[in-house]
């Protein structure tokens, strides 16, 4: 019998442990492997603002499976049928957007879930299950599948509690973009009164014992988030790299 795969990324949220992690914007499975190698603890696959449907997010954790960086995979939308493909295809952890309320965070805990505890499809065969060769693995696969839930409006951020403490939910992500559009602040997600709602939102979910998450492309922001409280930190994005770096050295060697 062949062993239920260990979630790397879960052990290390439950110890508290700080783990830095990059966005992958692009979907290309070379892009990926290459990414993987870069030392981060985490990855995010994103298919939620990515070229990116579900059938090819297969390759990309292919890619990233012979490395230590553990890779987190953002579906489009908190869908049952999405998440249940997601999770057929090996993805341990899952990061869903726009959650605002109690039962939409209940939602998604039953979708990662097989019945009499949730209501995610059976199968087999799948590579979550080695192909067959991991007997238990539905009796044992919520044991090692993590769920992060993404706060990001100000109903969100008014119903947290109750989203954040919803069992079977490992982990709560602020959305600081759309946050600050939501507080009035479109494109501004650094400006201060974000910035202000981000950090007391991670001194609350540090209240509840909550492991909370963030993206923050801004270094100084970043380390801020870390020591109000953040335990799985994402400190750029992929294509934001590649850009920086193609400018940079374009004008380095333009006259003047």
């Amino acid at each position: 019998m062949t062993g239920l795969p260990q979630n790397r990324f879960r052990a290390r949220l439950k110890t508290g442990e700080q783990q830095i992690g990059l966005w992958s914007t692009i979907p290309e499975a070379t892009a990926v492997e290459a990414l993987a190698g870069a030392g981060f603890d985490w990855l995010v696959i994103d298919t939620e603002h990515a070229a990116l449907e579900a059938a090819p997010v297969l390759p990309l954790l292919q890619a990233v499976a012979p490395y230590p960086t553990a890779p987190v995979v953002r579906p489009v939308v908190n869908d049952t049928a999405l998440i249940k493909r997601h999770l057929d295809m090996g993805a341990q952890t899952l990061l869903l957007p726009m959650i605002n309320s109690r039962a939409e965070a209940e939602a998604a805990v039953a979708a990662t879930r097989y019945a009499p505890a949730g209501v995610r499809g059976m199968a087999g065969t799948t590579r979550a299950a080695r192909y067959g060769r991991v007997t238990d693995y539905a009796r044992r696969a919520q044991d090692e599948i993590c769920l992060l839930l993404q706060v990001e409006t100000l109903v969100a951020i008014r119903h947290l509690e109750e989203i954040a403490t919803t069992p079977g939910v490992d982990g709560i992500f602020i959305g600081p973009a759309d946050l600050a559009a939501s507080l009035g602040y479109p494109g501004q997600s650094r400006h201060p009164e974000v910035q202000e709602v981000v950090l007391d939102t991670i001194d609350r979910l540090k209240s509840w014992d909550v492991p909370s998450g963030i993206l923050a492309t801004d270094a100084a922001f970043a380390r801020a988030c870390i020591a109000a409280g953040t335990t799985f930190t994402a400190v750029g994005v992929d294509m934001s790299l590649l850009v920086r770096a193609a400018d940079h050295l374009a004008a380095s060697f333009r006259p003047g």
